[in-house]
């Protein structure tokens, strides 16, 4: 351990770096609550998506780096913005006519469109804990709604309304003028309809911790801003959470970045201290257009454990956080195939470069073995030209290539080879397109044919990739062409895998059969 925390403090890793600056907070005394803070923020108006397991994910990285630094305790919250009214209807959940009818209602109080939890909150609540229980991540969950009906953020919105002037005036700096003529920090939650209204503020009573205002009807109301009748705007209530909580550190995306001067001087107005951030980019759509909630654009954490691990998942998280990155399913192949490569890389390395390895942070340092004999690309290649629609196929090639393999030792392979069937089914299938040989490519073809018909070799993928070299070295320039040939005209594909690995695992005979199928003009004529 002591070596591991003297290498953690020159490391270059993000993880290490982001928390070597936070605990430059602490330099001169821990913290008076005895435990540094991490905070993730969740808005559940529509499902969770992909880029809010990043959040936790990328944070937890940070936390279990600053516990290697640093003998501080940590807690981690995920605090849900539940008391947020509803202010459109997302696209992709039913019942929409009945939302409709509750917008602008706090999402604790809008009605379960799926017919399982208590409200729409509580449905979206739960789908983010079931994500995150499925990572094995270490977190408290908060309830927004619960935070403000409990009595614990009552003394924050006190001295909110004690210091309301102050507040307003840098809320108003940021704010339109037509905006500012009707903006209040305080959002009181209507006693009757129950919805979260956005009325100017007649009074704000300080000593008395109340709000006086009219409602849509013109009718006058007071109502205390403690106890969950009230609730802070998102940009205020931002800053007081921060307050009431002693937060340390809380990351979020690029689209914050502007108001962060915001939330930290109304963190500092309410007696806070503002935490360390860390602002990430923006994961897109396959249009490059942002990832939405309401939406419900770009993967969904459901969609990509279809088809690859969790591993592969947190591996993509891990990737250069401050660089915007498009997420759709093509990327899932490459995380896949680059997680195993790191994994395979962890036994052999020095402690420096395990620290600096995506999966020591993927799994804090309790790094498994890879079982992984065949990568995700080629047995999706594998697929692809056995037509499979069954894990089981897979395995009659892999078991011919690796004896020693099967479902109870490598379990990690018999996972992949189960997503790579349903990627091929869904993903490669539907875009398969054989095409017909040239003259030239003909000829290279039957001169790989015939060595492969001769071959008495070993199923040695390097040896088998020399022959591959050898067919098209001396016709095709620049000799890429050649391997373009042999994906478009063998795999119906652009692109493919190393070529004398795919013959080793797909078998010599199997790739000559192939081959003649091809050459007759058999897969280009198949549906």
């Amino acid at each position: 351990m002591p070596e591991m925390r003297d290498l953690a403090k020159t490391s270059k890793a993000w993880p290490f770096e982001e928390a070597r600056r936070l605990l430059k907070r602490y330099e001169k005394a821990p913290p008076e609550k005895g435990y540094v803070l991490f905070e993730t923020g969740y808005g559940p108006s529509g499902l969770p998506h992909i880029g809010t397991f990043g959040e936790v994910a990328r944070t937890t990285m940070i936390r279990n780096a600053f516990e290697i630094l640093s003998d501080i305790p940590t807690r981690l919250i995920c605090f849900s913005d539940d008391l947020d009214g509803m202010r459109k209807v997302p696209e992709n959940i039913p019942q929409q006519e009945m939302l409709y009818e509750n917008l602008q209602r706090p999402l604790t109080s809008v009605p379960d469109p799926f017919g399982e939890y208590e409200s729409f909150g509580a449905h979206n609540n739960a789908m983010l804990r079931r994500f995150l229980d499925t990572f094995g991540f270490d977190y408290e969950f908060y309830s927004a709604t619960a935070f403000y009906a409990s009595g614990q953020f009552d003394a924050v919105l006190r001295r909110a309304a004690e210091r309301y002037d102050e507040i307003m005036e840098i809320m108003m700096a940021s704010l339109r003028e037509e905006r500012q003529q009707s903006y209040s920090i305080f959002l009181p939650i209507h006693p009757e309809t129950g919805r979260v209204l956005y009325v100017p503020l007649k009074e704000v009573n300080a000593e008395a911790g109340t709000i006086t205002f009219d409602d849509e009807d013109g009718r006058e109301w007071t109502l205390p801003v403690t106890g969950g009748k009230v609730k802070l705007q998102w940009k205020p209530d931002f800053g007081a959470r921060w307050a009431a909580l002693d937060v340390d550190f809380e990351m979020y995306g690029k689209d914050h970045s502007s108001n962060t001067p915001i939330y930290d001087r109304i963190c500092r107005v309410l007696g806070g201290r503002a935490p360390e951030h860390f602002v990430y980019e923006l994961f897109l759509d396959e249009n490059g257009e942002k990832i939405s909630k309401s939406k419900g654009n770009g993967l969904t954490i459901d969609e990509w454990l279809t088809y690859a691990s969790t591993e592969s998942l947190a591996y993509f998280m891990y990737q250069k956080p401050k660089t915007a990155k498009r997420m759709y399913f093509d990327v899932i192949p490459r995380a896949m195939d680059e997680y195993q490569q790191q994994l395979q890389a962890y036994p052999g390395q020095s402690l420096e470069q395990k620290l600096a390895n995506p999966v020591h942070h993927i799994h804090n340092g309790a790094v498994p073995e890879s079982r992984m004999v065949v990568s995700y690309s080629m047995l999706l290649n594998l697929a692809s030209v056995a037509s499979a629609h069954d894990k089981d196929v897979l395995w009659g090639f892999i078991r011919a290539y690796a004896p020693e393999a099967s479902p109870d030792t490598h379990p990690d392979l018999d996972a992949a080879a189960g997503f790579a069937v349903r990627y091929y089914r869904d993903f490669v299938a539907p875009a398969k397109q054989y095409r017909a040989a040239t003259e030239l490519e003909r000829e290279a073809l039957e001169d790989l044919r015939a060595r492969l018909a001769g071959w008495h070799g070993a199923l040695d993928g390097e040896a088998l990739q020399a022959v591959v070299f050898d067919c098209g070295r001396e016709r095709f320039e620049p000799l890429r062409d050649w391997f373009k040939a042999l994906y478009q005209v063998l795999l119906g594909a652009d692109q493919g895998p190393r070529f004398g690995s795919f013959i080793a695992l797909y078998g010599v005979p199997e790739t000559v059969a192939l081959i003649d199928k091809a050459l007759k003009g058999d897969l280009v004529s198949q549906p």
